[in-house]
């Protein structure tokens, strides 16, 4: 879908943004971009260590049961 976007598409979309946004927002914007990836990707690594030691928790119990 976004493989066929070239340099002058790209420009037409930042061009956008900026007349939304505005020149003084766009930092602000990209500062709560930057930090809502941060939190997702944290989160992301919280959520997989969590389910890797209930899996290694389970896997001992069923060896202490055998």
């Amino acid at each position: 879908m976004f493989g066929s976007l070239g340099l002058p598409e790209l420009l037409i979309l930042l061009a956008i943004v900026v007349l939304i946004f505005g020149v003084n927002k766009l930092p602000k914007l990209g500062k709560g971009l930057g930090e809502g990836i941060r939190n997702f990707k944290s989160s992301v690594r919280t959520e997989e260590k969590t389910a890797s030691d209930e899996n290694e928790q389970d896997a001992t119990k069923d060896a202490n049961n055998t």
